[in-house]
């Protein structure tokens, strides 16, 4: 007869041991890791596989099929996650990642490319707001920031190494008989794999089950509010703001955002998002701060890699090495304030230096030039990152420490859905910006620049031979609308015809950045109105079990208090023959419960015990 392999399980008060909470981190952690890689990743090899697949106008395709199901997808799995329990939930996420990641390997067109990528977001949706939610249910508010600092890491190591990989693939022509870029999906497959096997193994969670209508109709009025907005908020630019198309989607898109609030206003408590939450002052300011501080953080975050590469002629791989110093910030920050949350329970002035922080140094990234010492930029993306460092993880713990224990998940997903809204609305309004006046400030610049090249012309007539740079001297204006599409052209003229355009660019990005740092600062003056936040000293699970004691649970409650202080293998005395199913509902990863005292014993000693919860309302406490 083999023993079970020991599974982590919540002590008797409902928490976790240090050491249960770092195994169940590795799985969340290469579970997210696999949506934060993929998002630079691919980014950085987008242009190769565009050429490959003969379909590079169809590239933003590919973005944007990724960017709308992954954004519908969040608050979806955060409802569900409340409703039916988050292990379950994670696994269906991971694996529908790796399903779209091994059809996008094979794609053989962009339209495939882009159906595939489609169900590579039904899976991204939910490994970032379960896995933050997941934290929330077994770690204390104030322990949680210690360790979501190495969330922060995780997504700060893959804005690294994504680009660097990336350019890698792209660059090789074939690895072990298959293209080069095609690895760029399948190396999440092998690693999608190795979270599966973890968290399979390692989460084990207490749930309390909760009788509620599904949200199918908000759901639905979600999609049409959010697919045609992000569509036109990445395909705007080549639409044009005011066409037909953009208008048609516009007004369809706030159709669907009128219907969806007065959906989720008739669901009351059982509504995917429900508006009772924002009543929660804590929640309502850290929702708009989230917005503005997406809105800001990725439009400038967005353009950084541009500079390194057209401005500095920096190649994917090195722009990617160059974000370091930016990383180095995020994470030093992420884990320092983090500990010092977790030491005295502070956690409000974090968000507020780190917003003052990030507007300075968006201010000082105003400044640099296409002559900037690298070093000096470096510099001003350190203080970034350390700004931005201060932001993001604060922001989410205080929407959960705001929230009933019983909506962990839809606060997390409404904050990270909001977040990645203001994210794409970023992109969308700085790249508008970047390539509407970029054409005007290289024209600028070259025309205050022509007789120094035309002196230089004359010193050395073989600068002539070079087709782009004859082209230029020329007055060839094709070409600076052609670069606008194509930056490699810059590389291939000389330095001496290309420091013009370079000097457009640099204009144009830092135009980008003191954008940025106005909407960083409207983020600084939101996060001033948020209220003393006193961090909660139970994880999630555990003040949920308190609750349902207090409000005269079930004796399956108290059974699944009894069964979280076992160890392994044990059972309480007098376990009856067979559990009750409607009460105790077994997670999907352990054997079908039969009717048997030896099999029950060893469902009890698992830890995951699922148990009926009282209908609630929001303390009053919580709504002032």
């Amino acid at each position: 007869m083999t023993t079970a392999a020991a599974k982590p399980t919540a002590t008797s008060d409902g928490d976790y041991t240090h050491s249960q909470i770092l195994r169940i981190l590795t799985g969340l952690l290469m579970g997210m890791f696999l949506a934060a890689l993929d998002q630079t990743i691919v980014s950085t090899a987008i242009r190769t596989i565009g050429d490959e697949l003969h379909g590079l106008s169809m590239q933003a395709w590919v973005t944007t099929a990724y960017l709308i199901t992954s954004t519908i997808a969040t608050p979806i799995y955060g409802k569900l996650g409340d409703l039916y329990g988050r292990k379950k939930l994670f696994l269906f996420a991971i694996s529908v990642f790796i399903v779209g990641s091994f059809a996008c390997a094979f794609a053989d067109s962009m339209t495939q490319l882009a159906v595939f990528r489609a169900i590579q977001g039904v899976g991204a949706g939910g490994l970032f707001t379960l896995a933050l939610a997941i934290i929330g249910d077994i770690v204390a508010p104030r322990e949680r920031a210690k360790y979501t600092g190495y969330f922060m890491a995780v997504f700060a190591t893959s804005s690294v190494l994504g680009p660097v990989i990336g350019g890698l693939f792209a660059q090789t022509s074939s690895i072990a008989g298959i293209t080069g870029w095609r690895w760029v999906f399948l190396v999440n497959v092998p690693i999608g794999i190795a979270a599966l096997l973890v968290v399979s193994r390692t989460l084990h969670l207490h749930h309390v089950r909760r009788e509620a209508r599904v949200d199918w109709w908000g759901a639905a009025a979600l999609v049409v509010a959010l697919v045609p907005l992000l569509t036109v908020a990445e395909q705007g630019r080549e639409w044009g703001w005011g066409s037909g198309k953009a208008l048609a989607a516009f007004a369809i898109g706030a159709v669907g955002v009128i219907a969806f609030c007065f959906i989720e206003r008739s669901m009351g408590d059982d509504a995917l998002i429900p508006l009772r939450i924002f009543r929660i002052r804590a929640v309502s300011v850290t929702v708009v701060a989230s917005v503005i501080v997406g809105l800001a953080m990725f439009g400038a975050m967005m353009v950084l890699p541009l500079y390194m590469q057209i401005v500095h002629g920096a190649s994917p791989m090195m722009s990617g090495l160059m974000m370091l110093p930016m990383v180095v910030g995020m994470m030093s920050m992420a884990m320092t304030s983090g500990i010092i949350t977790s030491r005295t329970g502070i956690i409000r002035p974090f968000p507020i230096i780190g917003t003052a922080i990030a507007t300075l140094a968006m201010v000082l990234l105003w400044t640099i030039d296409a002559g900037t010492n690298l070093a000096v930029v470096m510099a001003f993306m350190f203080l970034l990152g350390i700004g931005i460092g201060n932001c993001m993880q604060p922001l989410t713990l205080i929407v959960q420490n705001a929230v009933p224990p019983q909506e962990i998940g839809v606060a997390t997903s409404a904050a990270t859905f909001f977040r990645q809204l203001g994210g794409t609305l970023g992109v969308a309004i700085f790249l508008s910006i970047l390539f509407s006046t970029v054409g005007e400030k290289i024209s600028s610049a070259f025309k205050a620049e022509l007789p120094a090249i035309q002196q230089a012309a004359k010193a050395d007539p073989s600068l002539l031979q070079n087709p782009y740079n004859a082209g230029v001297l020329k007055g060839d204006t094709s070409i600076m609308a052609r670069v606008q599409d194509d930056s490699s052209i810059i590389s291939k003229m000389s330095d001496v015809v290309a420091h013009p355009f370079k000097v457009g660019f640099s204009d144009s990005i830092s135009q980008i950045f003191i954008a940025a740092a106005s909407v960083m600062l409207v983020g600084f003056l939101v996060t001033l109105l948020m209220p003393k936040v006193e961090l909660r000293s139970q994880s999630a699970s555990a003040a949920m079990r308190q609750q349902a004691a207090e409000g005269g649970a079930s004796s399956a409650d108290e059974a699944g208090d009894n069964f979280a202080g076992l160890e392994p293998g044990t059972a309480p005395a007098g376990t009856p023959p067979a559990v009750n199913a409607a009460a105790c509902d077994i997670d999907a990863t352990d054997s079908t419960i039969e009717d048997d005292a030896d099999t029950a014993a060893k469902h009890a000693a698992s830890g995951d015990v699922e148990v009926e919860a009282p209908s609630h309302t929001t303390p009053k406490h919580l709504a002032d």
